[in-house]
């Protein structure tokens, strides 16, 4: 054999090599946003059975100002927000008020019992499972993405990636909610 010719297929190798890895990380990457997209909508969704919720509280539940416009805040720091930190934060900010609010409606019987507010309760509670859900199918790809890239030979090849953040804004969801009379 020609020693010019295993040279030219070695390198033939490497290049197809370098570019179905290069691939992988794009797809790999393309999934993680994705992943974050379907976060996002649920989030979209959340907030705005929030403002029904809101709005049916309201009626029962008027001297409760501070834990409404916790809710209201969080909405606003979500709708503002310009990365997917900001958005993780907002997240956080209104399952810990969210939970306020439930609270509270155990002290209004006539809340508890409101149709309007057992179907929000319901609805929110199955677009939570569908965030959780899609949180972790986001965390899932970005630790899928970060494996491939800091495996050796993608670590050497593509030096400069960096590993991408996972989705972990529930500071407030570990602390008990504060309720007041």
């Amino acid at each position: 054999m020609n020693p010019l010719r295993i040279l030219l297929a070695l390198i033939a190798v490497v290049v197809i090599y370098v570019i179905m890895l290069y691939n992988t990380i794009v797809r790999l990457r393309t999934t993680r946003e994705n992943a974050f997209s379907d976060i996002d909508v649920q989030m979209k969704l959340r907030f705005d059975l929030v403002d029904n919720l809101v709005n049916t509280v309201k009626g029962y539940a008027k001297h409760e100002k501070e834990t409404l416009n916790d809710v209201i805040e969080a909405r606003n720091k979500f709708t503002s927000a310009k990365n997917m930190q900001d958005k993780a934060d907002a997240d956080s900010m209104l399952s810990g008020a969210l939970k306020s609010i439930f609270a509270l409606a155990e002290s209004y019987p006539d809340l508890k019992a409101n149709q309007n507010f057992l179907q929000l309760q319901t609805e929110l509670s199955d677009i939570e499972n569908k965030i959780a859900a899609a949180r972790r199918f986001f965390n899932s790809a970005t630790k899928e993405y970060n494996t491939t890239i800091q495996q050796f030979p993608a670590n050497v090849i593509f030096a400069g990636k960096k590993p991408e953040a996972y989705f972990e804004g529930e500071e407030n969801i570990k602390k008990a909610p504060k309720v007041e009379f």
